[in-house]
């Protein structure tokens, strides 16, 4: 019993550093977020810190684990069935995008990790796994159940998802540039429904 609550404890404490850390990367960006302040706010000590993560680095990668998931997360089976409803897929795909993208936190947490991409390596890598490797295969399998259904023309299900997925990220790089600069994007909130539709119309049979 004892060991079990123990573990349940170091659980418990490492989600808080980590939502702790989330805020205060959003809040004063990577450089300006140090250990001592992720502790201070978990109300532990600093050396109590590397008992769950070996730097702030390690903890900041963690954090864009989040950011950078894939808005879907399908089984096999699941991306067969909801492939096999042909627009409402991508719909609901869109739909998710869109969530992440108009969230504050995860917004201010998607701009610092695009300055951070061009300094650190290991978060490109992570990127490119977590996100672009990751959607694209979603993506790609769900539009090759479609050719082989006949929903859509046939193609090159990677090059469609690259398209598909590229004109989504474009239009969350506006909202992120847009509202860095105080600016209102009341006019893109309808764009990942409008994408959609223009999108389908152009694949369908």
């Amino acid at each position: 019993m004892p060991e079990n609550t123990t573990i349940h404890k170091r659980t418990g404490t490492k989600q808080k550093i980590l939502k702790i850390s989330s805020t205060l990367f959003s809040e004063y960006g990577y450089k300006g977020t140090s250990v001592r302040k992720i502790a201070s706010q978990v109300g532990i000590r600093e050396s109590a810190i590397y008992n769950h993560y070996k730097s702030k680095e390690e903890i900041f990668l963690e954090v864009a684990k989040d950011i950078f998931s894939s808005p879907f997360s399908l089984e096999q089976d699941e991306i067969r069935e909801s492939a096999m409803k042909g627009k409402t897929f991508l719909h609901k795909f869109a739909m998710q995008y869109k969530l992440l993208t108009f969230d504050k936190r995860n917004e201010k947490m998607f701009r610092i990790l695009l300055i951070e991409l061009l300094q650190n390596k290991v978060l490109r890598e992570q990127f490119m796994s977590d996100f672009h490797d990751k959607n694209v295969k979603i993506l790609s399998e769900g539009f090759f159940i479609m050719m082989q259904n006949s929903l859509i023309r046939s193609g090159d299900p990677m090059i469609i998802s690259y398209e598909f997925l590229s004109t989504l990220f474009y239009i969350r790089l506006q909202v992120t540039l847009l509202r860095f600069d105080s600016l209102s994007t009341n006019s893109l909130s309808t764009q990942f429904e409008k994408h959609v539709d223009f999108f389908w119309e152009s694949i369908k049979i």
